[in-house]
């Protein structure tokens, strides 16, 4: 049985990393008033949050501008002109999809950054792309983290060898990444376990990214901090594609670490994440999105059939059974 520092104390070694513009940019193509984002800046620094993640740097050839929010491609200016003076208590990331960015061209050296982490988002087949990625952002000064995506779909023997791929780069943490929300606590312990056999070789940290289709995110988070990993991802209300991510009230909520507090989480929720769901912005768990992750498929129908308002349940589940 694992020790969750007993429940009443707390490991100085967890990092809480806040993906709500970047995660929950998916969910309205990144178009975040300049107030919402500057205080969700604030309030991570009231709350003790120790990364936060302000988007995407994607390629503007790939993304149309003109479709999307600024959040996407996290211009420099951009992210000075609604952050203002940066924090020393907190730390900027953004995340680079391998083939969707043009990184030796729109990630600047970080001396000349607001940014201090670049987050690299790789799938199995494209691991030798996300270190070329890695080693780009590493000599440029960055700390450097890799996703490894739709991780429920890989074959052990796979992931084995990108991780000794990666281990072996110069990034500095190696991310469990649940794209589906397919994966139950069990299973978590044991990918943790493969991942810590690799990562405590080559000294690298361990990350996870968690997706609320079975309404296991948080409980795997917190699965996956029993089982040494130290950086975590939240968002606020659980705000991000489809049916969204561990949630930070949450989160913060089970942590014991003094540095980190509830109250400017709730207050942010309360003034923010609640008026933009009664604007119409959706995002939360459903039935559909526990039919795909049951499945382990991607949750792309189901956002489609929550775009469509359908409520046609049985035959939704019909259609995504018949193409697993």
């Amino acid at each position: 049985m694992k020790e969750l520092s007993s429940l009443l104390g707390y490991r100085k070694e967890i990092k809480v990393v806040d993906a709500t513009l970047r995660d929950g940019g998916l969910v309205n193509d990144f178009h975040f008033e300049d107030d919402f984002v500057k205080s969700l800046y604030m309030t991570n620094i009231r709350a003790g949050v120790d990364y936060m993640e302000v988007g995407y740097k994607a390629s503007k050839e790939i993304f149309d501008p003109k479709k999307f929010g600024k959040w996407k491609f996290c211009n420099d200016e951009d992210i000075r002109k609604v952050i203002g003076d940066k924090n020393p208590a907190i730390k900027l990331a953004a995340m680079a999809d391998v083939g969707r960015c043009d990184y030796k061209h729109d990630i600047k050296d970080r001396k000349s950054s607001p940014l201090d982490v670049i987050r690299v988002a790789t799938y199995i087949n494209t691991i030798p792309a996300a270190i070329d990625m890695i080693e780009d952002a590493k000599k440029k000064g960055y700390e450097v983290t890799c996703n490894i995506m739709a991780i429920s779909n890989a074959q052990e023997g796979d992931i084995k060898v990108a991780l000794e791929m990666l281990c072996q780069s110069p990034v500095d943490v190696i991310y469990i990444v649940d794209s589906f929300g397919a994966l139950f606590p069990e299973q978590i312990q044991r990918i943790a376990h493969l991942y810590s056999e690799y990562c405590t070789k080559y000294n690298k940290e361990m990350g996870i990214h968690t997706h609320n289709n079975q309404q296991l995110a948080f409980a795997n988070s917190i699965e996956a901090i029993g089982d040494g990993v130290n950086w975590v991802d939240a968002t606020y209300a659980g705000m991000g594609r489809g049916p969204g991510n561990c949630s930070m009230e949450n989160l913060l909520g089970f942590l014991r670490n003094p540095k980190y507090n509830l109250f400017p989480v709730i207050q942010f929720i309360e003034n923010y994440m609640i008026p933009l769901k009664e604007s119409g912005t959706m995002w939360g768990y459903d039935l559909q999105y526990l039919m795909t992750g049951i499945l382990n498929q991607h949750p792309r129908t189901a956002i489609e059939f929550t775009k469509q308002k359908r409520k046609d349940y049985i035959e939704f589940y019909r259609e995504i059974m018949a193409q697993d």
